[in-house]
């Protein structure tokens, strides 16, 4: 009785981690997905990670160097992505932390920016994600962005 309540225990033990892997996969497929869009030009693909009433923002500072945060509308976003042509975006990310409770989803991504397939800029994405009756959207980004102090431009230096 006892090698089989510990073996049911274990069993038990496994499935939990397997839902929790998936719920983080499927998170992670979402982010996946918006890059993937925003490198093919895909604007209806793109849109479909977010959830209605969406933001982006990038946080960063002004013109004279007062520290600030721009919003930009999804449709706007997608527009202005939706006017390159494949290929021209590709933001780079990896996957640093990745917090889930319930409904909600908080994972934060460094990420490097090609424009063009040339190093433009590096940065951090915030992510917050909400699971909807449809699957897990994005919510809100927040970015910040920089040039210097990037992996490309420490590369390039020892070259």
């Amino acid at each position: 009785m006892k090698k089989i309540t510990l073996t049911l225990a274990g069993f038990l033990m496994m499935a939990a981690a397997v839902q929790a892997q998936s719920t983080a996969d499927s998170v992670k497929t979402v982010i996946n997905n918006l890059f993937t869009a925003m490198r093919q030009a895909d604007t209806a693909a793109l849109q479909q990670c977010f959830a209605p009433g969406a933001v982006i923002q990038t946080a960063g500072t002004d013109k004279d160097g007062n520290p600030g945060v721009q919003t930009t509308a999804i449709s706007g976003f997608a527009a202005a992505i939706g006017k390159m042509p494949a290929g021209t975006a590709d933001e780079r990310i990896t996957f640093d932390a990745l917090h889930i409770d319930g409904p909600l989803a908080s994972v934060w991504t460094p990420y490097r920016f090609y424009l063009k397939q040339q190093f433009h800029h590096c940065g951090v994405n915030s992510f917050l994600l909400v699971r909807l009756p449809e699957g897990w959207k994005i919510q809100h980004v927040m970015d910040t962005r920089r040039k210097d102090g990037c992996v490309e431009e420490r590369r390039s230096q020892t070259k």
